[in-house]
Order: C-alpha cells, then structure tokens, then sequence
C-alpha cells in the first residue's frame, strides 16, 4: 500500500539520511558493538548533514522545521540501512522540546549551536536504580547555595551517558513537595562531582552507551535549570508522548527490515530441494507478518499525522507505543524462528535486529504502563498512578 504521508521534501530529506547512515555508520558497525559506543565523527558528520536540530530556529542554526515526519525518516532509514548505536533519535525526538519551549534566548543561545553542529551530545536523565516508570519517585537532589545549584544522586539507564556533554537531570528540589517538587537542571560535562559509572552490559543495542551517572555535591549556576522550578514533572509528562510515538516508529521500521531479510532468506535458503518459503507453513507464516505490518504502517501513519496536527494525546500515544512495540516484538520473533538455527548465530542480522528490539518494550514506559495509562482514559481510574 502506497504511503500518502510524505511530501517530495521529504523524500529528498530520506536520500540524505540514508546517505549518511549507508556512509558514515554502517561501514563501522561492528567496530561500534565492539566498543561499546560510537565515533564522535559520526555526530559531527550528522551535524553537517543537516540531520540534528531541523526544529531549532535558524539563528541558531537550526532550520525552524518542526514536522516529525522528518524524525520518523532518521528512524525508519536507521533500521532500513542497519546502522547502530548513533543516538539521533534522542537527540531529535527526546531533547528538542526541552531545549526549545523551557529555555530562555541565553541558555539557548549557550547551547543549541553544539547540539545542532553535533559537538553536543545531549542525554536526558530521568530514570534511577529505584525510579523508572514511576519517575515521582526519583531521589537525586538539588538544594540551592546562593547562584548556584548543589546536585546529589544517580541516574541509571541513561543512553547517551558516557558520549553527553550535556545532561538534563531531574531532581527533587523540594524533597517535601512530592512530584510538584522535581524541577530539571542541566549539567555540563566537566563539571567536578559530576562522574560516568558503568558503560551498561547490556542484551542488545550493543554501539548505544547506556551509563550510570553519579552527582556528587555537583555544583552548577543556577541559570542551568530550565523550565519552572518545581514543575519538572508536568514538563516531562508532557514531551512523553512524542517520545513514545518515536519508539514505535522505530520498533516498527526494525520489523520492516526484520521481514524484508527474512523474506530473503525464505527465498534463498532450501530444505528438502526447494526454498524454505514455498512450504505451506513458512508461506503463511510470511502473509501473516506482512499483514501486521501493513495494519501497523497505517496506524502508526495516522498517528504520526495527529502529531503534526497537533492532535495526539498523550493515551493514543501511548496506546500507539504499546500496540505497535507489542506487535513488532512478534514479527521479529517469528522471522527470527524462520531463520532456524542460523537466527541464532550473531553473524546473521535478524540475531541483531532481535536483540536490539527486545528494549522497544520497555523504555519510554513499560509496555504495561502503557495499558495503564489507556486504561485510564477510559475512565477506569485504579488509583495507582497520577
């Protein structure tokens, strides 16, 4: 089925993306599951490509395009040309409401140029050992010494850790005030205190540096929060859903490029004297993933259009994170079956695009938050969570 969701710009937009990723990553991909990271070049490379920070105006060098079709491309040529590890979506989908609608013209006038050009990689740090989902209950701290901030606390989970030369930390600076107590304070690496744990041992995403992060008395000037004191939560709360319609984008794209490898292999791979795809069993298994992908494509398409429009609430969102993670985890399963033995063997991408998609689950919200939250739009309120 032919997509309508796209103008002749951005197509253009997706041969620039695929050049970049076809050019500088996908060549370096293993060297980067090796090391756990990616090449600070390539940033700088994506950063002149004009592929970081569309949406942030043109005095600081950015484009003034806000359209998250534009993010959907960088995600869906991503997994179409099996590049890793490069933290763009962060950059672009997580990052820019915060640094556009809760900073003041000096603070993004000291930032958006780095974050644009890609010598500034950004990470947000919300999640800690014992706060995940439920981000009221973070412990970091931040009590104010005269002009400046004195930050206390960890952070796990945290993509982009060991890379970020900027952190947006949430902490409690009003220990008393419950969740209206969480404003958002960036730290800037270098900062003394401020130290990178572990580079996180992780299943898949392998290239991606998933860190802890430690802040130790770490003193920042008070003009490093950003929003309104005490309202960190309710800011946060409302860049999620762009966030989660990310995560589905890119669960659904790597399901793509699961089935189009795996229809390959069906094709190619023979068993019995002939190829393995034309047995009735692996011939329907294959109609059967086109069609949820197909049904998904559409879904996921209108919801990209109700951001666009300004029209997606925060529970499609989340119902949209939650069907289509669910959905895709499916699909790539079961082409990862089809594979037999050899889906086993790193070697072979599915084992890649399997582990790697096994996160799409979790992050941004477990996939049984996301029930929660639907489940409270139809107002069947439990109490649990606010």
């Amino acid at each position: 089925m032919r997509r309508t969701i796209f103008t002749e710009e951005h197509e253009l937009f997706r041969e620039t993306a695929r050049t970049f990723y076809l050019r500088e990553c996908v060549p370096y991909a293993e060297q980067w599951e090796r090391d756990g990271q990616v090449d600070r070049a390539a940033w700088l490379a994506a950063g002149k490509a004009g592929l970081i920070g569309w949406q942030f105006p043109q005095e600081y060098g950015g484009q003034g395009v806000v359209d998250f079709r534009y993010n959907a491309i960088m995600a869906e040529e991503m997994a179409a040309t099996g590049a890793v590890g490069i933290g763009l979506g962060l950059q672009n989908d997580v990052v820019p409401p915060y640094l556009m609608r809760l900073t003041t013209p000096e603070q993004k006038a000291r930032w958006l140029p780095g974050v644009i050009s890609g010598a500034t990689i950004c990470a947000l740090a919300l999640s800690e050992p014992s706060a995940g989902s439920d981000l009221k209950g973070i412990r970091t701290t931040a009590r104010r010494d005269g002009d400046e901030w004195v930050i206390d606390g960890s952070k796990t989970f945290i993509t982009n850790g060991i890379l970020a030369d900027l952190v947006i930390v949430a902490c409690k600076t009003d220990p008393e005030a419950g969740h209206k107590g969480i404003s958002l304070i960036v730290v800037e690496r270098g900062a003394e205190g401020f130290e990178r744990g572990r580079k996180l041992d992780k299943v898949g995403m392998k290239a991606q540096d998933t860190a802890e992060l430690f802040f130790r008395e770490v003193r920042v000037p008070a003009g490093n929060l950003i929003g309104q004191e005490g309202r960190g939560f309710y800011h946060m709360m409302g860049n999620l859903p762009t966030e989660r319609l990310a995560i589905a984008v890119s669960s659904l794209a790597s399901a793509e490029k699961a089935f189009g490898v795996t229809l390959a292999y069906a094709k190619d791979r023979t068993a019995f004297g002939r190829p393995i795809g034309e047995f009735q069993a692996n011939r329907f298994a294959l109609a059967d993933l086109k069609a949820r992908i197909a049904a998904a494509r559409g879904y996921l398409d209108g919801c990209i259009m109700a951001l666009v429009g300004g029209e997606l609430t925060a529970d499609e969102a989340a119902a949209a994170k939650y069907w289509t993670t669910e959905t895709c985890w499916e699909v790539i399963d079961r082409c990862m079956q089809l594979h037999g033995g050899y889906g086993y063997v790193n070697e072979y991408e599915i084992a890649r695009i399997w582990r790697d998609s096994r996160v799409q689950r979790v992050f941004g919200g477990t996939s049984e938050i996301m029930q929660e939250i639907v489940g409270r739009s139809l107002g069947l309120q439990a109490g649990v969570i606010d």
